[in-house]
C-alpha cells in the first residue's frame, strides 16, 4: 500500500515544546519574583507541567474551551481566584519567554527535505490553529504544510478517530495512504492506527513500551525507511 502523505503532530514532535516550556516558565517565574519562596525551581516547573497536563485533559474531553484552559492553568498554579483580564495578563507574560525559547529538534528540517519530493504534508494537533500558525511560521515550516488542522477549530481531538480522519478527508486521500506521526504512543500511536492510518510514533526518549498496532521510532532520520516500506499488511509491527 503506497502511502502519498504524512501528517505531524506539533508540539515534542517538530517543536521542542517540553524544553521551551521549562525555559520559559523558569525565566517567567524568576522575573514574576516567585522563585523566592520554599518551593524550588524544579518543584514549581514539575507543579506547573502537571497542572498543564491535567488542564489540556479537561479541554480534550470537552470540559472547557482552549482559552478557558489557559486561564484555568494560571489559577491553580498561583492558587487564587483570578479575574479573566488578570490570567490572562499573567499568562501573556509567561509566553514572552516561552516564545523566546522555541526550536525544531534537530532531525526535523532535515527528515522534512528528505520527505519533501515524495510525500504531501500536513498538520494534525490538538491545540488552536492560532497558536499552531503562528508557531510554525515563527519556526520557518509553516510553508511545508498545505493542512493545518487543530482540536479548537475541528471540535475533536486526538486520539477519536474522527479527528485523524478530517486530516484525511482535507487531503482528499484514504486513510490507508496516509502516515502520522507523533510523539505520543496513545493519542497519536494507537489513535492513528485505529483509524486506519500508517501509525508512526516517535519515541525520541526510548521509552521503549507502546500499543501494538504502528511502528515506533527513536528519530525522524529513521523515517523515510518505513514510509517506503509499509509493511503493515503481512510483517510484525515495530512497536515494542
Amino acid at each position: 500500500m503506497t502511502i502519498r502523505a504524512v501528517v505531524w503532530d506539533v508540539d515534542d514532535t517538530l517543536f521542542d515544546y517540553t524544553s521551551a516550556d521549562r525555559e520559559g516558565m523558569r525565566a517567567h517565574l524568576e522575573a514574576e519574583g516567585l522563585l523566592t519562596g520554599r518551593e524550588g525551581a524544579e518543584a514549581a516547573l514539575v507543579r506547573w507541567r502537571e497542572i498543564t497536563d491535567a488542564q489540556w485533559a479537561r479541554f480534550s474531553a470537552g470540559e472547557v474551551s482552549f482559552e478557558g484552559q489557559r486561564l484555568d492553568r494560571v489559577r491553580v498554579f498561583l492558587g487564587r481566584a483570578l479575574t479573566d483580564d488578570e490570567a490572562d495578563a499573567w499568562f501573556r507574560r509567561y509566553r514572552v519567554h516561552y516564545e523566546a525559547a522555541w526550536t525544531l529538534f534537530p532531525d526535523v528540517l532535515p527528515a522534512l527535505d528528505v520527505l519533501a519530493a515524495g510525500y504531501r504534508h500536513a498538520v494534525l494537533s490538538n491545540s488552536s490553529l492560532h497558536v499552531q500558525d503562528h508557531k510554525l511560521r515563527a519556526l520557518g515550516v509553516h510553508d511545508r504544510f498545505e493542512v493545518i488542522l487543530c482540536a479548537a477549530e475541528l471540535g475533536i481531538s486526538k486520539p477519536d478517530a474522527g479527528a485523524f480522519r478530517a486530516a484525511c478527508r482535507a487531503l482528499d486521500l484514504a486513510p490507508h495512504q496516509v502516515a502520522y506521526v507523533g510523539d505520543h504512543p496513545e493519542i497519536d500511536g494507537r489513535g492513528a492506527a485505529d483509524a486506519g492510518l500508517l501509525s508512526v510514533w516517535l519515541d525520541r526518549h526510548g521509552t521503549g513500551s507502546a500499543p501494538a498496532g504502528g511502528h515506533r521510532i527513536g528519530s525522524l532520520a529513521e523515517l523515510p525507511a518505513i514510509l517506503h516500506a509499509d509493511t503493515r499488511f503481512g510483517a510484525p509491527s515495530t512497536f515494542r
